[in-house]
């Protein structure tokens, strides 16, 4: 489905982004996981419109997306749920949901999926006219991806969706990830919970200083020496 091919990526002179490649197929969830500074999001940046790419292509669905207006892929059947969750704070929870769908012109399935992404999160569909801005941290979490979601993207990308939530609510997240991937959406995970990523995760990159280091199925990366040390707070023996 998507194909990152050779990815380079600059800020002023610093390379971001160091020649990656690689691959989300459809159906599947993909994990990149890496410590703060690696690239991770700049990655999802990049292929959202948002970062231009100095060299390298991006496909979805065989077609060059890179360096393409963000409205334009989101159009094409991308989505993000940026990092900080980012949602409208002075809005209602249902005008929130209703922003990501704002490019859509067929009224009747928004409305369809409104009351999908209601069902999905329930504790949503009990504060559809608070505003975003009380909701708790875990609430946002779920409003910013009901958003993203409203969409009806084929690809939904995920900016560390559980950064800053308590353990219980993490686990409710990822419940909620493999959920929304059940019913046919394919993932990219941006992580820094690798434990949590690899766990859900079909396949798995680890980025380190802009580079793709190590690549492998998710529940083989767990089990990996190196990525338990580096990443998973576990000592070699």
């Amino acid at each position: 489905m998507l194909d990152v091919l050779g990815l380079s990526v600059f800020y002023g002179g610093i390379h971001a982004l160091k020649g990656i490649s690689l691959t989300v197929p459809q159906g599947q969830i993909i994990t990149l996981i890496g410590a703060n500074g690696a690239g991770k999001s700049t990655t999802l940046r990049t292929i959202s419109g948002l970062k231009e790419a100095r060299e390298g292509k991006i496909l979805f669905r065989g077609k060059e997306i890179q360096n393409s207006p963000t409205h334009c892929i989101v159009g094409k059947g991308i989505a993000m749920v940026p990092e900080g969750r980012r949602i409208f704070v002075n809005l209602t929870v249902e005008e929130n949901l209703l922003m990501g769908a704002y490019a859509r012109k067929d009224g009747e399935e928004v409305r369809r999926n409104l009351e999908w992404v209601s069902h999905l999160f329930p504790r949503l569909k009990e504060r559809t006219r608070q505003k975003g801005g009380t909701l708790s941290g875990g609430e946002q979490q779920m409003l910013a991806l009901g958003r993203g979601l409203m969409s009806h993207p084929d690809l939904l990308m995920l900016d560390e969706p559980s950064l800053g939530l308590a353990p219980k609510l993490v686990k409710e997240v990822f419940d909620m990830i493999r959920y929304i991937h059940k019913g046919g959406v394919t993932i990219l995970l941006i992580e820094q919970n690798a434990n949590a990523a690899l766990a859900v995760a079909d396949y798995g990159y680890v980025l380190q200083s802009g580079r793709i280091t190590m690549e492998s199925k998710g529940s083989d990366l767990l089990k990996d020496p190196l990525v338990k040390e580096a990443y998973l707070g576990e000592a070699l023996k």
